[in-house]
């Protein structure tokens, strides 16, 4: 994970938890995280079944306006599970053991039906994932090929980031 010491962002300072760090470690930047969050391309998104039982499934991200945004059809199972409990867990992160850093971040999951910001992210999506992730926005929604999809706004409630090779467990609270 890249370090920005140039521009600190004092309201979302790192906690280290030196009980699960090595001791060389120290807390990242969250204008690193941040950054993370902006490039990556996919994310796990956990939600709750209304029975109880989680649901996990990989889906496409945008970091925009200090919240993370996915989209969904109002069909699918995620859909379904966010009527019934809006909180979520999207994780992001290396599949490598010695390196790299994970992201865990923990919101609510709320609908953005505004039509400028649903634009905004539109382009947002296509700047990030190409033009065959091209939305069209009307009735407050995505528009697509796969027909009508649903934007979700997830603003960080906390987020937890793993360290890997020096050991680190951050936690950053909003």
């Amino acid at each position: 994970m890249p370090e920005n010491e140039a521009t600190p962002d004092t309201r979302h300072e790192a906690t280290l938890d030196t009980r699960y760090s090595d001791k060389n470690a120290t807390a990242a930047s969250w204008p690193a995280a941040v950054e993370q969050l902006e490039q990556a391309e996919i994310f796990w998104l956990t939600t709750v079944r209304p029975q109880g039982r989680p649901h996990v499934t990989p889906l496409l991200g945008v970091w925009l306006a200090e919240a993370l945004h996915f989209c969904t059809g109002p069909a699918e199972r995620k859909a379904k599970n966010l009527e019934a409990n809006p909180q979520v867990v999207l994780t992001t992160g290396s599949n490598a053991l010695n390196e790299g850093f994970d992201l865990v971040v923990e919101g609510e999951a709320v609908q953005e039906t505004d039509e400028p910001r649903l634009r905004r992210l539109a382009k947002a999506y296509e700047q990030k994932y190409g033009k065959v992730w091209h939305f069209d926005v009307r009735d407050g929604a995505f528009h697509g090929d796969g027909g009508r999809a649903l934007v979700f706004r997830v603003a960080p409630s906390k987020v937890l980031g793993f360290g890997r090779g020096v050991y680190s467990q951050n936690r950053w609270t909003f």
